[in-house]
């Protein structure tokens, strides 16, 4: 496997002193950001010129708020720049041999894969409904039970070739070995409160996670600038229990379980952040771009599964609280409505129109207004998973 740029030049740094920078992840993870960052507002018109040319305009649902029809036809599946962007700069910045990383990207990129062809199919067949949802769900639950099931290995061993024996002294053992303490549910708040799941009460506990994080970010999307800055926040924060989870100096003091590599996932997290925040410059109200399911999709795996890996599944359910909202008010929504049009003969309705987001517009606030709120919401609750730190 070829090295990285980062992997290159710490082999100079015996015969050129300032190149030991790069021997240190704090650095790595600020450049990784940063190359991010230049990348998406360097590709954005060009990126955004060429969805204008091929036609791939934003369909609006017909049932959709009357304030958001002036934005059909607005170009959609910009989530190709913010990915484009994280995969060049993690490619870049990260240790090729970290295998936590590499779960995240592929995650990540299975996700936007299927973004891509519910966004295709949008565009191309003119149809606002993208993918079925049974499809959809389909291909999201392969890719995170293939996640799930490498993961409750890879996380109690130290290398792959460990994980494999580890599997297979699994299945020898007629699928009821014990696993280590990391591989438990972790509870924030608390010192030493970890409930052992066993390894099918940790593939569940993940595929819900991951696939219910990509679900939440994906129905969050639905006005400018919403989505992708709790994303960018939630995502630096993981980038933070990363570091330390990966630190045992760190992870021993702060009463938390040290996973050797994870570490090295603060190069991800910050290269998220770099292209989050270079596409929310084009996606600031008024939108000239929006993500598209190959973003939202992909985007809200990566969190879910970095949120597996350094074992924060509660604190990930924390700091992303609109996103948890946002999706419970669309389940919400339709439970009621199907219940109730079963037991009534009509159908009624919880909130004036889901996700939430809508229903503040329906009752009259600005969209900027909602936008900012949620943002600043999801700064307290980031602020508050990562109290948990210190919290226990």
């Amino acid at each position: 496997m070829l090295p990285s740029l980062a992997t290159w030049l710490q082999t100079l740094s015996p015969d050129f002193g300032f190149f030991r920078v790069f021997q240190y992840l704090t650095f790595r993870a600020l450049m990784a950001a940063m190359t991010a960052l230049v990348i998406g507002i360097a590709l954005g018109p060009w990126v955004i010129r060429r969805l204008t040319a091929l036609k791939i305009g934003q369909p609006v649902r017909g049932y959709a708020m009357q304030s958001h029809l002036v934005k059909s036809g607005t170009p959609t599946m910009g989530g190709v720049l913010i990915l484009l962007s994280i995969a060049v700069s993690t490619l870049l910045w990260f240790d090729w041999s970290n295998r936590f990383v590499w779960i995240v990207m592929l995650v990540t990129f299975g996700f936007g894969a299927i973004g891509w062809v519910d966004d295709w199919r949008k565009v191309v067949n003119k149809d606002p409904e993208g993918m079925r949802s049974r499809e959809k769900y389909f291909w999201q639950s392969v890719i995170g039970l293939v996640a799930a099931f490498y993961l409750v290995f890879s996380i109690s061993e130290a290398s792959n070739a460990r994980v494999w024996a580890l599997f297979v002294n699994w299945v020898s053992s007629g699928f009821s070995i014990d696993l280590p303490p990391a591989a438990g549910l972790l509870v924030p708040f608390f010192k030493e409160i970890n409930y052992p799941l066993g390894v099918l009460g940790f593939v569940i506990l993940s595929y819900l996670v991951i696939v219910g994080s990509s679900n939440a970010v994906n129905l969050t999307d639905g006005l400018d600038g919403l989505a992708i800055m709790p994303v960018i926040l939630v995502g630096s924060a993981l980038g933070v229990f990363a570091y330390v989870t990966g630190n045992a100096v760190y992870a021993r003091y702060l009463l938390i379980p040290h996973i050797p590599g994870t570490g090295e996932l603060l190069i991800f997290c910050a290269a998220l952040a770099g292209a989050g925040l270079a596409f929310l410059w084009f996606n600031a109200h008024p939108a000239e771009v929006f993500m598209g399911d190959v973003g939202a999709l992909a985007l809200g795996g990566a969190l879910g599964t970095i949120a597996v890996i350094v074992r924060q599944e509660i604190v990930l359910a924390i700091m992303g609280g609109i996103f948890v909202v946002e999706a419970l008010s669309v389940m919400l929504q339709v439970g009621w409505f199907k219940y109730t049009k079963r037991r009534y003969g009509e159908g009624r309705r919880l909130l004036k129109m889901a996700p939430l987001h809508h229903h503040f517009e329906k009752n009259g606030w600005a969209e900027t207004k909602v936008v900012v709120r949620f943002w600043i919401i999801t700064m307290l609750l980031c602020l508050a998973g990562l109290s948990s730190l210190k919290l226990r």
